[in-house]
């Protein structure tokens, strides 16, 4: 399997810093940790590839130091000395992204106690480890993880664990009233605050060649429905620089109250020539139904 990743984070409007935080690491086995885009595809490495999105919450409490603890902290977790005893059984894998972000949780709970002003700061965090033909997705929060692809369209991989989300699942209010309820900021879980609980959510996904991974923080996903989302990654599957950019302006034309982080990672099969516009029926099919 071959894939790219890029990855860009914005302070928006409003803000006055960027509590979000996001990064990387195409091929784990070289450590090859990047915060910017890949310029081509490259074979998916015996490691595997991690993709990480937090989003700092606490402003003057200091989220963007709980971001920054949590990737930090991932980083060191993912290191080649750490996955060397980590066999290819799922059990094992899920236990060490667990481990993983338990650990961020710990770095976070540590700052607090050193700095009890600090009180109240905490992160979402959503991570995507690629390994082989899997797909091993974990989340605490509200920062979610999608999956494209130009002939199934959009999946919602990940479930927010929110107070909105809650309401939705007791049938007290219907999905299509989550979006723009007034408690929408309010979440369940995260990295850091006492009052919150800190498990993640993890599942693992087969990948079908073409998918594309998208891990966002709300700063995306609470501006932009979901239909929106999915028609720019229809209209510019092919070009991740650009299909990144265009997500990033959707966000700020339709809110950007919010920092805004959006990383993007493609799959493709080993022996599938890297998407050129028009080169497929596909692509032909999709660009004729979005050109207006």
């Amino acid at each position: 399997m071959n894939i790219k990743i890029c990855a860009i984070s914005d302070i928006g409007k409003e803000r006055t810093n960027n509590e979000d935080a996001v990064v990387f690491c195409a091929d784990l086995g070289k450590a090859d940790w990047e915060q910017k885009s890949m310029v081509e595809y490259i074979p998916l490495g015996s490691y595997g590839a991690l993709s990480v999105v937090a989003d700092g919450m606490g402003g003057a409490n200091a989220g963007e130091v709980a971001s920054s603890l949590a990737i930090s902290t991932i980083k060191k977790r993912f290191c080649v000395e750490n996955l060397k005893g980590v066999s290819d059984k799922e059990v094992d894998i899920h236990g060490h992204i667990r481990s993983a972000i338990s650990a961020a949780n710990e770095a976070i709970m540590d700052y607090v106690t050193k700095e009890p002003d600090s009180i109240g700061l905490g992160t979402t965090i959503v991570l995507l480890w690629l390994k082989k033909e899997k797909a091993y997705i974990a989340w605490c929060g509200d920062s979610r993880c999608y999956c494209f692809n130009p002939e199934s369209g959009l999946r919602l991989m990940t479930k927010d664990h929110s107070y909105v989300q809650q309401l939705v699942d007791k049938g007290e209010i219907k999905p299509m009233e989550a979006f723009n309820h007034p408690d929408s900021n309010i979440i369940t879980r995260c990295l850091g605050d006492v009052d919150a609980e800190s498990e993640p959510d993890i599942l693992t996904y087969t990948v079908n060649g073409g998918d594309i991974f998208l891990l966002c923080s709300d700063g995306l996903c609470g501006y932009c429905r979901d239909s929106q989302i999915r028609k720019e990654l229809y209209k510019h599957f092919d070009n991740l620089e650009i299909c990144q950019e265009n997500l990033l302006r959707l966000a700020l034309d339709t809110g950007g109250e919010d920092n805004i982080t959006i990383s993007l990672c493609a799959t493709l099969p080993n022996d599938e020539i890297v998407p050129k516009k028009g080169n497929n029926k596909i692509n032909r099919f999709i660009r004729a139904m979005f050109k207006k």
